[in-house]
């Protein structure tokens, strides 16, 4: 493949910036900008010239041969200085040797994964882990990218691989006395396969929360103290407060990280009846929006305030608890403040306990498939009225499903939209 060049390291300015280079021609790339190419996998202190031998900058170079690098293939990087003109005049020196073209987006991690370097579940908890944006997408793309996912479908494969030996035995051999009981082991191994998906399964929900992030709406009366609660969770102005009601007349977004997870806070209209037509679609969207929300947070405009909560698990608190001199939350004062913040942390990681190793949506698509050819083979074995063969054909399909999510068969379609999702230097 042609020799690839790109920034790998966060355009702008920095103190370091890394240019990486992969294929057989990155050694001579280096022995153009730098001399003899250092030892592999050390780091050495080089000045990197032009072709007229002016200095173009002092970096650290690093090397790695031919199966040690990321991406299988011999690997040169560059650690320049951060500023925009060293970086782009060692990418001009780089892309003007002879067969080396600029990257293109993920391009690196599909040499990686082409070489065996990678799975397909794992390039996509790199993709994840590079786009986490708190601590707890970080651990559920790590799970991602260190394979535990990729175990589990392996153990699964292996499982209904057996069932499927045992099935095609009875196939291919139905003339010969066979051992007793063939069938039945064949039917207890896609059970078990079967009942360990729809676990998984029950997990999607929170783990797609995980990754794509939570929104836990802020629910109550006009002038309740919403607006003035969640500037003091934001830490800025992102809602105009007053003590006139009715002034949020639409839905207001804040994306931010609460104890480790993703979450967008929805501060939505007072509820009342409307004065007028805009209010009143002010809060129609905002009823909405919080119905759909993981979570509410109800604040009651006063101790005898009786609020019915849409779901059990939902918040309900007392807001201005610092003119009734009660318990509760201010955004005022910001008493109460961080208990809340811990509950909300609270009610969403229980759902994060029994979220699911896989995390996209066409993970769990595929597994839905394989448990519906799994479930009518077992209600075929169940019922004693099967064919060997249809039985065996539903196997040989789920398999195939999960093979679809290991990247093994048939994938050319859903690794473009994969790999496309990569900046140009990964």
């Amino acid at each position: 493949m042609d020799t690839i060049v790109a920034l790998a390291s966060a355009p702008g300015r920095a103190g370091v910036a890394v240019i990486r280079v992969s294929g057989d021609g990155a050694w001579r790339v280096c022995e153009q900008l730098c001399g003899a190419v250092p030892a592999e996998r050390r780091a050495s202190l080089r000045a990197l010239r032009g072709f007229d031998g002016a200095e173009i900058d002092h970096a650290l170079v690093i090397a790695f041969g031919e199966g040690a690098s990321f991406t299988g293939e011999k690997v040169v990087e560059f650690h320049v200085h951060g500023s925009p003109a060293v970086v782009s005049a060692v990418l001009d020196h780089c892309l003007q040797a002879e067969d080396v073209r600029a990257a293109e987006p993920g391009e690196f991690t599909w040499r990686a994964y082409e070489a065996g370097r990678l799975s397909l579940t794992q390039v996509e908890g790199l993709a994840d882990l590079l786009n986490a944006e708190t601590d707890r997408q970080r651990q559920q793309a790590m799970r991602l990218m260190g394979g535990e996912a990729e175990r589990k479908a392996l153990a699964w494969r292996e499982a209904l691989v057996q069932a499927l030996v045992l099935l095609e035995a009875g196939i291919d051999f139905a003339d010969e006395e066979l051992p007793a009981g063939m069938i039945g082991r064949a039917h207890e191994n896609l059970s078990v396969v079967s009942r360990d998906i729809v676990a998984e399964l029950a997990g999607r929900t929170v783990s797609e929360r995980l990754r794509e992030g939570f929104e836990v709406a802020i629910v109550g009366k006009v002038n309740v103290g919403k607006s003035t609660l969640l500037n003091v969770l934001a830490g800025r102005e992102a809602a105009i407060t007053s003590e006139h009601a009715g002034t949020t007349r639409d839905v207001i977004e804040v994306r931010m990280d609460l104890h480790g997870f993703p979450v967008t806070l929805i501060d939505t209209a007072g509820l009342r009846v409307a004065e007028n037509p805009v209010e009143a679609i002010g809060i129609e969207r905002g009823a909405r929006r919080a119905s759909e929300a993981d979570l509410r947070v109800y604040l009651k405009d006063g101790p005898d305030d009786d609020i019915k909560p849409e779901r059990t698990d939902d918040i309900v608190i007392l807001s201005k608890c610092d003119f009734w001199k009660l318990p509760g939350v201010s955004g005022k004062t910001g008493d109460g403040v961080d208990a809340l913040v811990r509950e909300i942390g609270q009610r969403l990681g229980v759902g994060e306990r029994h979220s699911a190793l896989f995390s996209r949506a066409r993970h769990f698509s595929q597994l839905e498939r394989s448990v519906q050819n799994l479930d009518l083979a077992c209600e075929m074995l169940a019922k004693g009225s099967y064919s060997e063969e249809v039985v065996a054909e539903l196997a040989r399909e789920a398999v195939s499903r999960l093979d679809m999510i290991l990247g093994r068969i048939d994938v050319e379609d859903v690794l473009g939209g994969i790999f496309a999702s990569f900046c140009i230097g990964k």
